[in-house]
């Protein structure tokens, strides 16, 4: 199943997560609500504090007329796909109109705690040998191309296109992962939860993202478009398995009741060649991918 949601720029507003938009602006998260809520800093004297909530509250202002004015022009879209899947150790076997597509994954090596197991994202994924299908989704959303280009001639209004793109591309996910959740996939119908409690993960599953801590390697980028087609959305894979436009966000999505974010750290040499092999990809290939994990 396959499907491409379409959104308004200012109905994702809601769901923008601020707190990751101010980081980029190395402004403390404390200040975060305050900026956006329009509230005071109360009895505040710390002058150098002060001066990062008027900072931010210009920032805010600008990003504000930013969305506006995107919002009269452009849209933000993700596109989604689910899917029969097994798993089998750490791999996890996707079926997609007749086809087996592997998506091999990687699993912690170190000691996380006393008595904990290390984690691989197979693990959320009904085994084969269990007799059981199990599903997976898969999705990437993306801002239009144009959006990231507003205010070039200007590395200020430039640096706020950019980091509201980011965050749209965010929430376009968020609230695509949220009608997963209750219709598409439908495994919580009857979730209720406030925007802070979505922004705090407490939903059931997980969706990691292609690039991030339980899914480093960014090849995987080319198992999703042949998923998912990212093209269909205006998204170019680089050879390197980056995406352009640079404001997009791609990955799975599990409903495994006890599926959780994890690191995958530092791996052997033995994990590196089983996974090159497993990725039908070139060991020194592998290693540029996967250069902060080994």
């Amino acid at each position: 199943m396959l499907c491409t949601l379409t959104y308004s720029v200012k109905e994702l507003v809601p769901f923008i997560n601020w707190l990751y938009f101010f980081y980029a602006w190395q402004i403390p998260r404390q200040l975060t609500r305050c900026i956006v809520n329009q509230e005071s800093q109360g009895g505040e004297t710390d002058g150098k504090l002060l001066a990062q909530l008027s900072e931010g509250r210009r920032i805010y202002e600008d990003a504000m007329r930013f969305i506006g004015e995107f919002d009269k022009r452009y849209t933000v879209s993700c596109r989604i796909g689910l899917f029969e899947a097994q798993s089998e150790e750490d791999d996890i076997f996707i079926y997609n109109n007749g086809k087996t597509i592997c998506l091999p994954c990687l699993r912690q090596q170190h000691v996380v705690s006393a008595g904990t197991p290390n984690l691989c994202l197979s693990d959320y994924i009904a085994p084969i040998d269990s007799g059981m299908k199990d599903r997976i989704g898969a999705f990437a959303a993306t801002v239009t191309a144009e959006m990231e280009q507003t205010g070039a001639d200007d590395p200020y209004l430039h640096l706020i296109a950019q980091t509201v793109c980011d965050r749209l591309a965010e929430a376009a996910t968020e609230k695509a992962h949220l009608k997963v959740r209750k219709e598409i996939w439908g495994y919580a119908p009857d979730e209720q939860l406030t925007t802070e409690e979505l922004f705090q993960e407490k939903f059931r599953g997980i969706r990691p993202a292609v690039g991030y801590p339980s899914l480093p390697d960014q090849s995987v980028n080319f198992i999703l478009d042949e998923l998912i087609d990212m093209a269909s959305l205006g998204i170019a894979i680089t050879e390197n398995g980056a995406m352009s436009p640079h404001a997009s966000v791609s990955g799975f999505m599990f409903a495994h009741p006890q599926a959780k974010y994890f690191s995958v750290g530092k791996i052997g040499e033995d994990q590196l060649e089983d996974y090159s092999q497993r990725r039908g990809l070139p060991l020194d290939r592998m290693k540029q991918y996967l250069s902060a994990n080994i």
